[in-house]
């Protein structure tokens, strides 16, 4: 089945994952549990949106329509009695419809957005590779074993999309971008403000 012809959860959240992420959940209201458990049995996943407004916890919160389709890799029971999962993205989706399970749970239907293009990191933007590499020696960011290509513009824009401390609207516009080197221009400029 196709990206394009499913229904599948959505998983609204104050963060962002995008392909070949990682993000780390913790699970605890039933409807999570439910889809968790339905996505496991099923070997399908979910897709992650980030939230316009409302809380994570709540039936009504507003979100994008572009997110991400991720797949759980890994899951435990956490010392605080709340189930912990790992899901890692695997592509860019655009929610074409949603609606509201019984159980609160919201549902859509997504198409798969066109992979972005592969691009060698230009010269210009070399710093940018030097800076992801730096969080990468991070202890939250090194416990999630992700895999990067350091030398690949979208690889490289991707992780400092989802790591670097910016707005969330601001993430939300580097998310939406199809081209990596224009993503790359734009975390320049937010680095260059941070500074």
């Amino acid at each position: 089945m196709t990206l394009s012809s499913m229904h599948v959860p959505l998983f609204p959240l104050n963060s962002i994952v995008l392909p070949r992420g990682r993000i780390p959940l913790q699970l605890f209201e039933p409807r999570y549990i439910d889809m968790l458990t339905r996505c496991l049995k099923d070997d399908r996943g979910f897709v992650i949106v980030l939230l316009r407004e409302g809380a994570e916890t709540s039936t009504t919160a507003a979100f994008y329509d572009i997110g991400t389709y991720v797949r759980i890799i890994d899951f435990q029971q956490l010392e605080n009695g709340m189930l912990g999962i790992t899901v890692e993205g695997e592509a860019k989706v655009a929610v074409t419809r949603t609606w509201r399970a019984p159980d609160g749970l919201n549902m859509g239907d997504v198409a798969h957005l066109l992979d972005e293009e592969v691009w060698a990191i230009p010269e210009a933007f070399s710093d940018l590779s030097a800076v992801l590499r730096a969080l990468f020696r991070h202890p939250v960011v090194s416990d999630l074993n992700m895999q990067v290509d350091f030398d690949d513009a979208r690889e490289v824009g991707w992780r400092l999309t989802e790591l670097l401390p910016i707005d969330k609207q601001e993430k939300q516009r580097l998310v939406e971008l199809q081209d990596p080197i224009e993503r790359l221009g734009r975390l320049k400029a937010l680095l260059d403000e941070l500074e």
